[in-house]
């Protein structure tokens, strides 16, 4: 082999241009990249296929069109008739959702805690869980009497099951990497549980959540129209039955509106909120 030194080479230098890695969007798409402008554009379309379709039908008593019934949802919140109703019904619907709540977490921890513990939650959510919560609804009346209290039982059963079975299925899918990890850092009992399982079980506590508040505000408004009155005052429900005697439809369809607007309202305003602040801040949502 030769010793003769290796010949420098130098490469002259010269400039390159780099295609755009992310195109520009448009001012419409940066528009309807919005998640809000999306679904309002949702809403906008149901409420013209409403209008279109209740004035081709020309029967106001089977179908008011979109604008009574605005009109009427309007005149039921300047009255403040509508707004109290409302208030009614959510008011026993924190009353049961919260009482459920509590009760779910007492079974779950129940249930982390001890086998017997988790025996009598899925024997119990095998039970009860599948009986229509409106079914309880002639006996709460007879335990509690025509008030507010046989509302809020069925309200019970109906968030209790639904929650407590996320949650424990939340808490059964922690890893047992995290498991260890926690137990490592001398993590036991309450701290174990606040910091460890309910940050990972989240997701599922979260639907429970979801799932526990749709159930409660569907058998609140059921409850209300089959037996209406609540300690003397009567919410949506009883609000829609009074209109629906009454043949004031466009009324019946307000009140049902206003139940949806608040569904829309608790989805979008809290549970969204609540998604953005922890699932999607820890990279567990898209």
């Amino acid at each position: 082999m030769s010793n003769l030194p290796r010949p420098e080479f130098v490469r002259d230098s010269f400039e390159t241009t780099y295609g755009v890695v992310v195109k520009p969007l448009t001012s419409w798409e940066s528009i309807f990249n919005l998640g809000v402008v999306r679904k309002s554009a949702i809403l906008v379309l149901l409420a013209i296929l409403w209008e279109v379709y209740s004035r081709q039908l020309g029967s106001p008593l089977l179908f008011p069109t979109f604008g009574s019934t605005v009109h009427a949802l309007w005149d039921g919140i300047a009255t403040g008739g509508l707004l109290i109703k409302a208030w009614n019904s959510i008011k026993v619907l924190l009353i049961g959702y919260t009482a459920g709540l509590a009760l779910a977490a007492v079974l779950t921890t129940l249930a982390i805690t001890s086998r017997v513990g988790t025996d009598l939650l899925e024997t119990l959510t095998s039970m009860f869980n599948p009986l229509p919560a409106i079914a309880l609804l002639p006996l709460a009346l007879l335990w509690f009497g025509l008030g507010s209290g046989s509302i809020v039982f069925v309200l019970i059963h109906s968030v209790l099951w639904a929650v407590a079975l996320n949650t424990h299925s939340g808490f059964q899918s922690v890893s047992n990497t995290l498991r260890m990890v926690g137990r490592n850092y001398g993590l036991r009992g309450p701290r174990y549980v606040v910091s460890i399982l309910i940050p990972a079980a989240f997701p599922s506590i979260l639907t429970g959540l979801k799932i526990g508040w749709a159930f409660a505000w569907r058998t609140e408004i059921a409850a209300e129209l089959v037996f209406g009155v609540s300690s003397g005052s009567g919410g949506l429900g009883w609000f829609i039955y009074e209109n629906k005697m009454e043949l004031n439809i466009s009324s019946v369809f307000a009140g049902l509106f206003t139940v949806i607007l608040i569904g829309l309202a608790v989805e979008n305003l809290i549970f969204r909120n609540i998604e953005i602040h922890t699932l999607r801040k820890w990279g567990m949502q898209n």
